[in-house]
């Protein structure tokens, strides 16, 4: 029976010939990642199991990202959890503060997730490594303590979506404004329990970090899972990073897709996802007058260097508007000192903005940036819920980093073009 990518990345992982969308699996498990969050919950189920050890100490990832550097004694107290646990444990994959990044961007540098693989993660944004083509899903905290005694997972295998990309993007088009274009057509709910997966030539046109953003927020329209097809691009970024062994998948020529979308890259523009939900999106053309008070530009969807590279070409000999606070957090610190050693950091801050050590912080109102009532932020994160990002009464805007910088220096939602001509 045909199946598709991810259908046959399960398979190989049951030891089965094939698997069908609906079917009930138990998957073996090559990554188990948790953070400073979600990790002491698992390590609580883990004691309740009776457990002694981990199944293996290499494929567990603890990353304690969202509340450090610690903000509190509450936040201090959960790293401490994860911290003995990974030291009692003698897992290989603990990053402590000074090594340590964010989740979704240090595991793919690390070379930790290849091709091929099956990873679970208590974070829902694990769904960024299909990128490189591995099948990745988020999974609770509970699933999670499971993952790590057993190095199994039960998953109902997905039916899935194809997306064929075709065309080249146009300059200050960016996987983050494309997937914010595919989720304000289906909605936040259009992928719901399945596979999200891109085909086609345009595909070719997009770098490694375009398509970490996109399959990073295929959660925000309900899927199980993003992933992209591995391509030379993909092979050469694995063997930059890692030595494990991968494995290619691809789907079946008459693989069964529940709808199929085609979509032309060279027509998307500059796009923003509006409060209180990413699908509520406008082309930049569309915004109008939105005035703002923050700009955040980092997260796991949109902290890597090219994220930076497209922020500073657009700060470069400008200013930030008096009153508008400007945030820029790199993914990892490998990303930081390449942003210094590229001269990044120095256009950001003699823009007016600051750079800070990376962490997850604003983009779940945790800290290092939080909104007040009434205030609005252009955000390079993921999610734009009422509250997300602090006050109930405070509205974020979803948007690229190009999109981002502009706004900042215009004290309203700009276009990127416009700031780079008017220069």
């Amino acid at each position: 029976m045909a199946m598709t990518m991810t259908q046959k990345i399960l398979a190989a992982h049951v030891g089965l010939q094939e698997v069908v969308a609906g079917q009930f699996i138990e998957a073996n498990l090559d990554m188990v990642l948790a953070n400073d969050i979600t990790g002491p919950v698992a390590i609580k189920e883990f004691d309740k199991m009776g457990a002694k050890e981990v199944f293996h100490k290499d494929k567990i990832a603890l990353v304690p990202d969202h509340f450090t550097p610690n903000k509190d004694i509450q936040s201090a107290e959960q790293s401490k959890i994860l911290r003995e646990f990974a030291y009692s444990q003698e897992i290989t994959n603990y990053f402590e503060v000074g090594e340590m990044g964010i989740e979704h961007a240090l595991l793919p540098e690390k070379g930790l997730v290849v091709a091929g693989d099956v990873v679970i993660g208590a974070d829902s944004h694990t769904c960024t490594y299909g990128a490189l083509g591995a099948f990745s899903t988020g999974v609770g905290s509970t699933d999670m303590a499971g993952g790590m005694v057993t190095g199994k997972a039960w998953f109902k295998v997905p039916s899935a979506i194809q997306f064929e990309l075709i065309n080249k993007p146009q300059e200050w088009v960016s996987g983050k404004d494309i997937i914010l274009h595919i989720i304000g057509k289906i909605g936040v709910d259009g992928s719901l329990y399945k596979s999200m997966e891109f085909t086609g030539q345009g595909i070719k046109y997009l770098s490694m970090d375009d398509r970490f953003t996109i399959s990073n927020m295929a959660i925000e329209a309900g899927a199980k899972n993003g992933i992209f097809p591995v391509d030379e691009e993909t092979i050469k970024y694995i063997k930059e990073h890692s030595t494990k062994e991968y494995k290619v998948f691809e789907a079946d020529e008459d693989a069964v897709y529940d709808e199929k979308y085609v979509l032309d890259l060279s027509e998307i523009r500059p796009t923003v996802a509006f409060p209180h939900l990413p699908e509520n999106t406008k082309t930049i053309d569309q915004v109008g007058d939105v005035s703002i008070d923050q700009v955040v530009i980092g997260s796991c969807t949109n902290g890597r260097i090219e994220d930076l590279r497209a922020a500073a070409k657009v700060f470069e000999g400008n200013k930030v508007k008096k009153g508008v606070r400007a945030i820029i957090i790199p993914a990892t610190q490998k990303i930081y000192l390449q942003a210094i050693e590229e001269g990044l950091v120095k256009i950001f801050i003699e823009a007016g903005a600051i750079f800070s050590t990376p962490t997850c912080g604003p983009c779940l109102g945790g800290h290092m940036g939080i909104l007040a009532e009434g205030e609005r932020c252009v955000s390079t994160t993921n999610r734009n819920f009422v509250g997300r990002m602090g006050h109930t009464k405070s509205e974020v805007y979803l948007a690229s980093p190009a999109v981002a910088a502009a706004s900042a220096i215009a004290g309203k939602i700009y276009n990127p073009e416009k700031i780079v001509e008017e220069r």
